[in-house]
């Protein structure tokens, strides 16, 4: 085999740095994350109709954990928290909610 042959052929050593740059650049991928509170589906015609002091109902409990969703999908539930005059999410359970 000649000189070349073994510079050429890339090693396991060589391989991770690539592997791990890799894996940061898709640990650092940006996505929406939405907190849901409630939802229903509601007529076009009710939509139009709300003005302001208008009031929408859900049939959810102040009480239910609210739901995180990251690119549309569920993946956690928690509880609404204050941080100072902002709104946050305290994480009570990891993984797809459970359906009833």
């Amino acid at each position: 085999m000649s000189e070349n042959a073994t510079q050429d052929k890339p090693t396991e050593e060589a391989e991770a740095p690539a592997s791990n740059t890799y894996r940061e650049k898709v640990l650092n991928i940006r996505t929406i994350v939405n907190v849901t509170l409630a939802e229903k589906k509601e007529p076009l015609k009710t939509i139009l109709s709300l003005v302001p002091g208008s009031m929408l109902t859900f049939d959810v409990s102040c009480d239910q954990p609210l739901e995180l969703r990251a690119g549309g999908h569920p993946i956690a539930t928690g509880e609404t928290v204050k941080i100072g005059d902002k709104f946050g999410l305290r994480i009570r359970e990891i993984g797809v909610p459970q359906e009833d």
